[in-house]
């Protein structure tokens, strides 16, 4: 029997697979079991930050592992101080709390904004989301997540969620008062299409947070660790968040999350409140440090803006030839979408079939993320097989 077909027999229908069997990978290639490689442009979608096969995580892996795997967090362990660490060192945060995944850090992101909250006023529990935001398919992530598809299913979900329209700052001052207990935001909207946040509204719901005592959440879980070419995503604002939470690259394709709190809320959750069996896991912490270590180099991150300008560039380039399958080119350093409009499934087909592996979101947007470390001469290898592509289509 085939692998996609005993996928298909024992693990649960939850996935759309890309019909290819994977031998190995290395760096942005990764090669079916045929021998053929295809070029990676979504990285794990953004997790894999320094591609795959990366000599530093598998040395560090196996080096955490031949002193231990797992302790359970009754004991603490020294990759998980020394990345909470490395995180408030070189962040806004006080304090860390580990997780596993995206979804876990909003969950517990929800239970600091409630607590947080319930401290001031029995009633300051409501929290506000953007439409077409994406913060996980847990209860709480879902709540908070924009998009009726995802949530509709799987209500009643948690109460006192209200949502606004992204970049609409009238729309979301009618909805704010003083039992708002938290708002969370994606700076860059990432399955909802690859949408910039304004400036101006942002700003807004800063000013916002301090008038009437509510805490700000960015959701980085997409955008952050060196994504867009800052270490965080909000940074490119000049605003201090209270709550980030953090996920994807931070493990370099280990599972792992966080929730990075400042002052205001560094000290709201105590012994018994909140938990994770496998959350501060030594060897996805170890791999973390490895990570972090690269990306706070302010050299790494500016050859991020540069190889992200570059494609923009030559993506435009694109545009000016095929003004009607290209409608915008949107994004930041290595987190880019392209709106196809009407051709995004074909172009991905294509692509597919000129051993390029490309990820389609919001139904138009072809999503760029790369490694973060991926090569000039990977770049042209990409923006080459992108224009053949398109070139097919007139």
């Amino acid at each position: 029997m085939e692998l996609m077909e005993q996928d298909s027999k024992y693990i649960m229908n939850t996935y759309s697979r890309i019909p290819l069997e994977i031998r190995s990978g290395d760096g942005v290639f990764l090669t079916d079991m045929a021998g053929n490689e295809y070029l990676d442009m979504f990285s794990g979608i953004a997790v894999n930050c320094f591609g795959h096969n990366n000599r530093k995580i598998l040395e560090e892996v196996i080096n955490q592992s031949q002193k231990y795997i797992h302790l359970s967090n009754y004991f603490t362990s020294e990759p998980a101080v020394s990345l909470a660490k490395l995180l408030v060192e070189n962040t806004f945060a006080d304090k860390v709390f580990f997780t596993n995944s995206g979804t876990e850090s909003n969950e517990a992101a929800i239970k600091i904004a409630r607590k947080y909250g319930r401290g001031k006023s029995i009633t300051k529990t409501r929290i506000l989301s953007a439409n077409n935001s994406f913060h996980g398919r847990t209860c709480g992530g879902l709540s908070i997540t924009g998009q009726l598809k995802y949530r509709e299913s799987f209500e009643p979900l948690i109460p006192d969620v209200s949502f606004f329209d992204f970049n609409d700052i009238e729309g979301f001052n009618n909805l704010v008062d003083d039992d708002i207990c938290a708002v969370f935001i994606e700076i860059i909207q990432g399955e909802g299409g690859v949408v910039e946040i304004d400036k101006d509204f942002l700003d807004t719901i800063k000013s916002m947070s301090l008038k009437h005592d509510f805490l700000l959440v960015v959701d980085e879980i997409q955008s952050g660790v060196g994504r867009t070419g800052m270490m965080f995503a909000y940074e490119h604002y000049g605003i201090v968040p209270d709550l980030v939470t953090v996920a994807k690259a931070l493990g370099g394709g280990f599972p792992i999350g966080a929730v990075l709190a400042g002052d205001r809320c560094s000290k709201v959750l105590v012994p018994g409140d909140h938990g994770t069996t496998f959350g501060a896991n030594p060897v996805a912490c170890a791999v973390g440090c490895v990570v972090l270590k690269e990306v706070i180099d302010e050299v790494f991150l500016s050859e991020v803006v540069d190889k992200g300008n570059y494609i923009k560039t030559r993506l435009s380039d694109m545009q000016t030839k095929h003004p009607g399958i290209i409608r915008q080119i949107r994004g930041q350093g290595l987190m880019l979408g392209i709106d196809v409009g009407e051709h995004a499934a074909v172009i991905k087909d294509k692509a597919f079939e000129n051993k390029l592996l490309l990820n389609v979101t919001a139904g138009s947007i072809i999503r760029i993320v790369p490694a973060l470390n991926i090569t000039y001469d990977e770049i042209s290898l990409f923006i080459s097989k992108f224009k053949d592509i398109l070139d097919s289509l007139q």
